[in-house]
């Protein structure tokens, strides 16, 4: 099965060829005879360097070797397509794979992802009786398959192996993986059939096989088979789990029937007390507190936190922080909050995940008060926040203003033992940019001064850039300056470009200018694509597009390769001060030439044309991109688009849409806002003509809109 279907004349005249050269007792062993004392032992394997070759040399017959060598290649080299073609040769020359030859290359195929060339393969082996593995390997087999996820092709493969091997019968383990996938793809009827083919071939369906199935019905919204299902375990002698009955309960909640919920719930407690599993009892508790959050039933969740219904059957610890993480993974931070508290009346102390996921998601949240208010709470019991839940919460009370407290949480982490202190500090310096106080960036910086703690690079280049933003150029320059002197690390590339932007800011071009082209080379600084893109967009900012491409001139010169940002902020930059002929020969002679260039280039020129009223250009450029093999995005149309419709041109707008059908995009929530806008417009033209037209010139032009809709226009 595993020969391959063709192979050369040439070929086979060498392999003729070598099998005659080859002595008879070397066929049949590893080694060759004994030399004579005179000559140096050989062996005349390791003188033929063409692997081809040395296989020739060794026997069919000696099937341990070639057992290993095929083992070898697909469980250590990882080569499996060269295992198939060792094993092709081999069948050429008439030798029989076996059992653990089939189960290498199947267990191979699987560890490189190629499921469905390890179904075929077993499938075409079984099918031909040469090779049928024993029912231990055939088992491991069809685990192995069943990691695929496709149980269609699994069940082929055990169908097949049924009819060829008589007796055999797959493991419960596998019968259940089985039931567990066709439930997940929503198909338990196929799945209960399966549980009916397992007990007439002799296994008992254990627990794990009907909780699947009853999880399967509850999936598809069908809770009376589930129920069914669950009778029929009783009357089969299975005693369902505590699991068992959480996966019904989720199913019987999902239908909003939340008496029913509650009386499983009770039994559920009652089952947990009994339960000697204490996993299982967690996975069902852990299955049950996701169902209600999900379901939104929160208060459910909160009497369970009070109450504790299930007593010692679930660890307390584990019981609140499951509750925590539930909450939060459907975003009720302050429902967290409040387990926390429930937790800390009881006398417990909540882990510092659970209590650091809280903060942080209060702090994204907008909470970042209460955030601060857990805070101080946890630092009661040794909690400090991570790395990150301190930068989302700094900068959440800056975002607030409220400086007191980004102080007060800048002092806790100063205190947490093993933290880089410089690094704590560059968060804050960058929340604090948030607020615009220059005063307060200072200050910090002084303040690392004094307690010993030594800016780097990033603490300066923050400290420059929260200056610039706040137009405090001056400022930006004398902490420059002292960089510059030495008083503190030598300026790096970022920080100069944070300048250069500051200055084109505030409109001090010559100053800028100067700093690019005299104090950066002066410092070992060489300006790169990044530095000259920040030039660039702030002096077409400025309106200073022949300053603007001198400096392109000048990039190019220096040897400094331009990239895709380059060429849109050019070709934005050149419309803006309505150089539209310019741009259109810069693209016709820089960029498309240059082969650099992507959807952020194609929608700068597209909206610079659309912006001097030359939509047929635009119309033709899109065109002419497709047609040059150019698959622009959405947003290229959707620009088009947007000038059709503010044009009035309707029919037009709507042949970009069919164009950008055939092309393969589908109109998103943007296109159909722009077309929406458009009938608006017209709705109100329609009626101010109205007035002066009589009905039957009204009613006609509104078949014609009728017309002219798309269909996914009329069901919108």
């Amino acid at each position: 099965m595993f020969i391959r279907s063709v192979l050369s004349a040439k070929k086979s005249n060498t392999h003729k060829s070598i099998s005659n050269s080859i002595p008879i007792a070397f066929l049949f062993t590893d080694t060759v005879p004994h030399p004579s004392k005179e000559q140096p032992q050989r062996n005349p394997i390791h003188e033929i360097n063409d692997p081809v070759e040395q296989e020739q040399q060794v026997s069919i017959a000696d099937r341990s070797y070639w057992t290993k060598k095929i083992h070898t290649l697909c469980a250590k080299d990882r080569n499996v397509d060269e295992a198939l073609r060792l094993l092709d040769r081999l069948c050429l020359r008439g030798y029989i794979p076996d059992s653990l030859n089939l189960s290498s290359i199947i267990h191979a195929l699987c560890g490189s992802n190629r499921f469905v060339e390890a179904h075929r393969r077993l499938l075409l082996s079984v099918s031909s009786r040469h090779c049928v593995p024993d029912e231990r390997t055939c088992n491991v087999l069809i685990a192995r398959l069943l990691d695929s996820r496709n149980p269609d092709a699994t069940l082929n493969v055990v169908r097949r192996l049924i009819y060829v091997k008589h007796g055999f019968v797959p493991s419960l383990i596998n019968y259940n993986r089985l039931i567990d996938q066709l439930c997940s793809f929503s198909r338990p009827d196929e799945a209960h059939s399966l549980l009916f083919d397992m007990q007439c071939r002799g296994h008992f369906p254990n627990t794990v096989s009907y909780t699947t199935l009853i999880k399967g019905y509850c999936k598809i919204g069908d809770v009376g088979c589930a129920q069914k299902v669950l009778d029929e375990m009783g009357e089969r002698g299975v005693v369902p789990n505590s699991l068992t009955y959480s996966v019904l309960i989720r199913g019987v909640i999902r239908k909003r029937d939340i008496e029913r919920g509650r009386e499983l719930m009770c039994k559920l407690w009652e089952i947990m007390k009994c339960e000697d599993d204490l996993s299982v009892n967690s996975a069902a508790f852990t299955n049950l507190i996701d169902s209600l959050c999900i379901e939104g039933y929160f208060h459910e969740v909160f009497r369970i936190a009070e109450d504790m219904p299930q007593g010692q059957s679930v660890n307390e610890e584990f019981a609140y922080g499951q509750m925590i993480d539930s909450l939060c993974k459907v975003g009720k931070y302050h429902g967290s909050s409040r387990i926390v508290y429930i937790m800390r009346k009881r006398g417990s102390v909540p882990s510092i995940v659970s209590y650091d996921s809280i903060i942080h998601g209060l702090s994204k949240e907008s909470g970042c008060m209460r955030a601060y208010q857990l805070l101080e709470e946890g630092v009661e019991f040794g909690f400090l926040p991570s790395e990150y839940t301190y930068k989302v919460l700094v900068e959440g009370l800056c975002q607030e203003s409220d400086l007191h407290k980004a102080k007060e949480v800048l002092q806790f982490m100063l205190e947490k033992k093993g933290v880089d202190r410089t690094r704590i500090y560059n968060i804050y310096l960058r929340a604090l940019c948030l607020m615009n106080n220059a005063t307060e960036l200072l200050n910090v910086l002084v303040f690392m001064l004094q307690t010993q703690c030594q800016p780097d690079v990033i603490t300066l280049n923050t400290v420059v850039n929260g200056f610039c933003k706040m137009g405090r150029i001056e400022e930006a320059l004398k902490v420059l300056n002292d960089m510059m002197v030495g008083k503190f690390c030598a300026p790096d590339a970022v920080t100069f470009t944070t300048i250069i932007c500051g200055l084109l800011h505030v409109g001090r071009t010559q100053d800028a200018l100067y700093f690019l082209h005299h104090v950066m080379l002066e410092k070992g600084v060489t300006p790169g694509v990044v530095t000259y893109n920040a030039v660039l967009r702030g002096l077409f900012k400025l309106q200073q597009s022949n300053e603007a491409m001198e400096i392109f001139n000048d990039m190019v010169s220096n040897g400094v390769a331009s990239d895709s940002t380059t060429y849109a902020i050019i070709i934005d930059g050149l419309c803006k001060c309505n150089k539209i002929e310019e741009a259109k020969r810069f693209w016709d002679d820089v960029i498309w030439p240059s082969k650099i260039h992507d959807n952020f280039v194609y929608a700068a020129v597209l909206k610079g044309l659309c912006c001097c009223a030359r939509l047929n250009e635009a119309l033709h450029f899109l065109y002419e991109l497709v047609d040059s093999g150019v698959s622009p995005n959405i947003f290229s149309y959707n620009i088009i688009i947007d000038s059709a419709c503010k044009l009035g041109l309707k029919n037009e707008a709507y042949q970009v849409v069919r164009e950008m059908k055939r092309n393969g995009i589908a109109p998103d929530a943007v296109t159909w806002r722009i077309l929406d806008k458009l009938h608006g417009k017209r709705s109100a033209e329609d009626s101010t003509l109205q007035s002066k037209s009589g009905p039957e010139e009204i009613e006609m032009e509104e078949n014609v809109e009728v017309k002219q809709i798309s269909p996914e226009c009329n069901n919108k």
